[in-house]
């Protein structure tokens, strides 16, 4: 079923609140979607999307697919100036989605025979949260858990830099350091190896001397505040990228440097094969 919209009628203010209010996309329990590649894999990856927003004006033969295949439980016919300013995108997008979100639940995450899995505590910036999903999804990590408070995991621009990479990954938020500590201990019992290991911009051991083939745990910490001390007492051991001795730069940005760890896991493990 297809509905018309001309104005900034009630339905279409939902659609605004689901671009720029994060309570209201958690009452809702929905999250709106654009791009070819996101769309492509939330479909691929079997999300719920409860309804597809676009204007009938020059679609493309892939929207047109898009539409006719999908199955919504509502669909919706914007005018183009209404569908463009809901957009986040420099260029806009001639089809949105609106999709349910997933339920928290890293127990139910199947891991791998060697566990690679990557924590960031306490995120604060939209685009590292989306790099960071990029890459764990490029390097191969199981899952992505966020911790404490943190920038919204469904907010466009954290979907939009994460790309598909979005719907590919599970990523999981675990609010309490409790709630963490007893599912790593239940990994321990399955993967007696697991190992957890810190990250820190201080002299720590190089991560390139410590062993990633087996399973493991890598936290990453906030942007400005690092790995927060609950964390660092935790790890089996704490590791650092090194830097050269005569560079003006302190740290790396934290997208960067959990992109060359992750990598470093990858490395380690192709080559041992």
């Amino acid at each position: 079923m297809e509905i018309n919209i001309s104005t900034k009628n009630s339905t279409y203010q939902k659609f605004v609140v689901l671009q720029n209010n994060r309570n209201k996309r958690y009452r809702y329990n929905e999250f709106l979607v654009e791009g070819v590649r996101s769309l492509n894999e939330a479909v691929k990856n079997h999300w719920k999307i409860k309804s597809l927003l676009y204007c009938k004006d020059n679609l493309s033969n892939w929207a047109q697919n898009m539409i006719k295949s999908v199955r919504t439980e509502q669909n919706y016919c914007l005018s183009a100036a209404l569908l463009q300013e809901l957009s986040v995108k420099t260029d806009p997008s001639e089809l949105m989605a609106v999709i349910e979100m997933r339920e928290d639940r890293h127990d139910t995450v199947t891991l791998s025979n060697n566990p690679f899995i990557v924590l960031f505590d306490r995120p604060s910036n939209k685009g590292n949260l989306g790099t960071m999903i990029r890459s764990c999804d490029a390097l191969g990590a199981d899952m992505l858990i966020l911790t404490g408070h943190s920038v919204d995991l469904y907010d466009p621009d954290v979907v939009v830099s994460a790309m598909g990479s979005f719907f590919n990954l599970p990523v999981v938020r675990i609010a309490d350091n409790n709630d963490l500590f007893s599912y790593i201990e239940k990994i321990k019992l399955t993967y007696p190896t697991f190992k957890t290991v810190g990250t820190t911009a201080h002299h720590e051991k190089p991560v390139y001397g410590e062993d990633l083939c087996g399973p493991v745990l890598i936290m990453i910490g906030n942007e400005t505040m690092g790995l927060n001390k609950a964390f660092k007492d935790y790890c089996d051991v704490l590791c650092t990228i090194p830097m050269d001795e005569k560079s003006y730069a302190t740290s790396f940005n934290v997208g960067c440097a959990a992109s060359i760890i992750m990598y470093e896991v990858t490395r380690q493990r192709n080559f041992k094969k």
